[in-house]
């Protein structure tokens, strides 16, 4: 392929990728061209680290997730665009990211395991809120009396996260408790621009409260159970 008709596919993947709204992966991408202009992988892996030096000293870089490449604002300049947002990014209650933490960590995992650990009932809304960010899922249900659903994280969570997989996430070992999780997790919640505004109330329960600061731990709040993805 020569320069020119490369500039233009780099062009064209440019385009794609600032108006998707979402991830493209290299296939998604490659399917943007007729059969007969179709670049290969090799070219179309060749574009994007094109794209990604063409970047380098910018506001704004490409970035490859889990469900394939977006282009994102440098959180070095978050604090700045954030301002063009009246809605602030909602915060999350500690139980909440524990919880989340020990899916991450602990996958697939039951409600009844998070509690065992955790020391206190799960509240259904938190169970809720995340599958309602698409954070995690149901992957199946445990062999056990009454077949209790299992939870995992979702793509979604990595894409949110900025992570490829879940080996990018920090070693257990790296970190002291789940309150330490939780505040790592709520940090890059925090730096994560929000350029869509939440459409959804807050409701009622432990998983709207903010997160205190080296606070103390309490129970969750009251039970109904939804499944997702």
């Amino acid at each position: 392929m020569n320069e020119e008709n490369l500039k233009r596919v780099q062009n064209i993947v440019e385009a794609a990728l600032l108006s998707a709204g979402r991830p493209l992966n290299i296939d998604q991408l490659r399917d943007l061209f007729e059969e007969h202009e179709r670049p290969a992988r090799q070219i179309m892996e060749h574009v994007l680290m094109l794209l990604d030096e063409s970047c380098a000293n910018r506001g704004f870089e490409l970035r490859r997730v889990a469900s394939g490449y977006r282009f994102q604002v440098r959180q070095d300049y978050a604090p700045w665009v954030g301002r063009l947002f009246e809605e602030k990014p909602q915060r999350y209650s500690r139980a909440l990211l524990e919880t989340l933490a020990l899916i991450a960590y602990r996958q697939p995992i039951t409600r009844g395991e998070i509690e065992d650990i955790r020391g206190v009932t799960v509240s259904s809304n938190i169970i809720r809120t995340l599958q309602e960010r698409e954070w995690v899922r149901v992957v199946g249900h445990k062999d056990v009396p009454g077949r209790p659903a299992m939870y995992a994280t979702t793509r979604q969570f990595l894409d949110y996260f900025n992570l490829t997989s879940l080996e990018e996430l920090p070693p257990l070992a790296e970190i002291r408790d789940l309150e330490e999780i939780g505040r790592e997790i709520e940090q890059e919640m925090q730096a994560e621009i929000q350029f869509e505004a939440t459409d959804t109330a807050p409701t009622d329960g432990d998983d709207e409260t903010p997160a205190p600061v080296g606070g103390q731990g309490s129970g969750d709040e009251s039970d109904s159970n939804t499944t997702l993805h």
